[in-house]
C-alpha cells in the first residue's frame, strides 16, 4: 500500500513546473492558462471517472481517479496549498460523522 508520499513527490514537481516553458510542460501549460483551464480539466476528469464506474471497471475507475487527483493537485499549487493542507482537514474531520461536520461549516 502506497502513503501520501507520493502525493508530496507530484506536489514537488507541480511547484517545481510552476515556472517552466508552458511549451514544453503540461503542468505549466495548465497553470499558465488560469483557473478556468484547470476546472475545465477536473471536470472532464471528474466525468471520465463517472463514466469508468457506470462501466463497471474497477481498473479503468483507478485510472481516471489517478487523473482527476493529479489535476486536483494542480489546482492546489495554483491556490498555493498542498496536500498537507487537505490531509490536516481530513485529520480534522476524522471520527465526526459527516453529518456533524457539515452542520459544524454551517456555524463555524
Amino acid at each position: 500500500m502506497t502513503d501520501s508520499t507520493i502525493l508530496h513527490r507530484l506536489a514537488q514537481t507541480i511547484e517545481a513546473r510552476k515556472q517552466a516553458d508552458a511549451a514544453s510542460s503540461y503542468v505549466s501549460k495548465l497553470l499558465h492558462g488560469g483557473e478556468d483551464k484547470i476546472l475545465k480539466k477536473i471536470a472532464e476528469e471528474s466525468a471520465e471517472v463517472l463514466m469508468a464506474s457506470k462501466d463497471g471497471d474497477a481498473q479503468h475507475v483507478v485510472r481516471e481517479t489517478a487523473d482527476l487527483w493529479f489535476h486536483c493537485l494542480v489546482l492546489l499549487a495554483y491556490h498555493g496549498v498542498t496536500p498537507d493542507d487537505v490531509l490536516a482537514e481530513l485529520q480534522r474531520r476524522e471520527g465526526v460523522s459527516g453529518i456533524d461536520e457539515k452542520i459544524s461549516r454551517k456555524t463555524g
